[in-house]
């Protein structure tokens, strides 16, 4: 019997640079419901223990809300992770985030989605063995509301060449 092993770390996870357009959309999947223990460990394990966001009669009596509302870094933690697998898989590094914008507030309950868009593909001008892929990042709750966006930048691998000696690919 013989069939297509399908490898998730070559062929999933993450692009090669020119394997990106400008203007390609990637709805990344799946979603992710918030639930309130979340909330609550993302805020305790990050000192960002404000009652706004772990006390419920404070939000109850004090906010506009009168609810928690989820921890704004950790939607923009969720939406990033959200990403990796279609942008990020193969990163180098991290080179940077833009215009991190939260656009309305997120509460337990709540289900989050994720999509990016490329907005630019460039050789690096170090070195042509990479370069610089820029995305738009985007999150809605379940009702379509924009929640959060930014954009980021990542370190990128070419595709690998044929080594003309082995005929295989060099990483």
């Amino acid at each position: 019997m013989s069939g297509r092993i399908y490898d998730a770390r070559n062929e999933r996870f993450g692009g090669f640079l020119f394997d990106y357009s400008v203007g390609d959309v990637y709805r990344h999947w799946p979603g992710k419901t918030i639930t309130d223990a979340e909330n609550h460990l993302f805020c305790l394990l990050t000192l960002a223990n404000s009652p706004i966001h772990t006390d419920r009669e404070f939000a109850q009596d004090e906010t506009i809300f009168g609810r928690n509302v989820i921890v704004g870094t950790y939607v923009y933690s969720l939406l990033l992770g959200m990403s990796v697998p279609d942008i990020s898989g193969r990163a180098l590094a991290n080179l940077g985030v833009r215009e991190l914008k939260h656009h309305a507030p997120m509460f337990p309950g709540d289900t989050l989605y994720g999509e990016s868009t490329i907005i630019d593909v460039r050789n690096s001008t170090r070195s042509n063995d990479r370069g610089v892929l820029t995305v738009a990042t985007r999150g809605t709750n379940q009702s379509g509301e924009l929640v959060c966006s930014f954009e980021r930048s990542v370190l990128i691998p070419t595709r690998p060449v044929a080594d003309e000696s082995q005929g295989t690919p060099r990483a």
